[in-house]
């Protein structure tokens, strides 16, 4: 049994990651674009009004990104939480789960974790 965790957990890992990836490489796109649009509507010595509300849907898509990327990053933490209940709190899944709370302030040496080859 412990096995099927093990391999359900790993397939749920891999599409997390994709995920965040995903997420991130949208943040960048939309951000890059956001910043392209008014460089460009100078460079062609256009009106400030030309393209302005095109600019706010791209700020505002970048924001909801942004909020995305905070759910994404909530729903680790909730995976993380599962994992440690089917018990597999000692799976390191390449080293690319965030800290527990309140792990970046304590002093304590680390928890050891293995780490499982795919």
């Amino acid at each position: 049994m412990l096995k099927e965790r093990r391999i359900a957990a790993n397939k749920i890992a891999e599409q997390l990651f994709a995920a965040e990836a995903a997420i991130d490489a949208a943040v960048a796109a939309v951000a890059q674009l956001t910043t392209v649009m008014p460089m460009a509507r100078q460079e062609a010595h256009l009106s400030a009004c030309i393209g302005q509300d095109a600019l706010m849907n791209a700020v505002q898509t970048c924001q909801q990104l942004v909020e995305a990327r905070a759910r994404i990053i909530a729903t680790h933490a909730s995976l993380r939480q599962a994992q440690t209940q089917v018990g597999l709190d000692a799976v390191n899944f390449n080293g690319r789960c965030p800290p527990e709370e309140g792990a970046l302030t304590e002093t304590a040496a680390p928890a050891r974790r293995l780490t499982i080859a795919a």
